[in-house]
């Protein structure tokens, strides 16, 4: 049962985080990034519902589903937030020359 329910807050993290990955288009971002930022920051964010709440890891809590949805959506928020100040927005311009 454990397992299963980790596997769960995996599979929502990374379902929230292909989605954040193709609503915010940044270029030059590593959408895999956001995806792996995604799936860290809804297992963090399952994690701390579970010590919280006292309940335990469960493959149907949808109480900790949620929670990793939530934690995956802030988690993505935030990487593409920091990312945006560091990946340039010109436009790319071909070279004339080889």
């Amino acid at each position: 049962m454990l397992l299963l329910g980790i596997m769960g807050w995996v599979a929502v993290g990374l379902l929230v985080g292909f989605i954040a990955s193709k609503v915010v288009n940044l270029r030059g971002d590593d959408p895999l990034g956001g995806i792996g930022v995604a799936v860290g920051a809804g297992i963090v964010a399952a994690t701390l519902y579970t010590l919280i709440s006292g309940a335990g890891v469960s493959a149907w809590n949808i109480w900790s589903i949620l929670f990793a949805a939530l934690g995956a959506v802030v988690g993505c928020i935030v990487w593409h937030q920091v990312r945006s100040r560091y990946v340039s927005k010109d436009q790319q311009s071909t070279r004339s020359t080889y």
